[in-house]
């Protein structure tokens, strides 16, 4: 688990990470992120005091691959090289880059709109099963696309109601910039 590097960054975005170690306090100890996945990503941190910075611009960031990185943060002074945290980091697209035709919507959404349109579909279809010409097709049972259609609203709802996807507009909004 990430206590001192963020969980999730977006790139073309500017990221600024200041970590305080009193174990490994600058300047004689260098911070440095190792970023494992769709891409390798490499950060030193400043030193600032005895604290440590991890600073990139927006441009540096805007480069970066979205996707699903291992991450581990390491303290190193000469060949000592000790790791004070390890986990996954998420880095979102830019949306700047993204096309216009983007679908935003989460696996659920999506999967939630599929499961509906095959029952939509089903609903003037009698037959389970058939065969033709030695070929047979089986179709998922209705109850069982039901059940997953249920599944999935939920998550849907779930994902709502933590305001994962609720809208800005209206909200008080905190920021906090470095």
């Amino acid at each position: 688990m990430l206590q001192h590097f963020p969980t999730s960054i977006t790139a073309g975005l500017s990221l600024k990470c200041e970590v305080f170690s009193d174990q490994f306090p600058a300047p004689e100890w260098v911070l440095k992120a190792i970023l494992r996945g769709p891409s390798q990503i490499d950060l030193v941190a400043d030193a600032a005091g005895t604290g440590h910075v991890f600073a990139e611009t927006a441009i540096a960031t805007g480069g970066w691959d979205a996707g699903l990185y291992a991450i581990s943060i390491r303290a190193v002074s000469g060949d000592d090289v000790h790791e004070l945290e390890a986990g996954q980091i998420s880095i979102a697209a830019d949306l700047v880059a993204i096309s216009e035709t983007h679908d935003a919507r989460g696996h659920a959404e999506r999967t939630l709109e599929a499961i509906e349109a095959v029952i939509e579909g089903r609903a003037s279809k009698d037959q389970q099963s058939y065969t033709i010409n030695g070929r047979t097709l089986v179709r998922t049972a209705i109850a069982d696309l039901l059940a997953l259609r249920k599944t999935y609203k939920d998550e849907v709802r779930q994902l709502n109601s933590s305001g994962r996807h609720k809208k800005l507009m209206g909200r008080k909004v905190n920021v906090r910039f470095g």
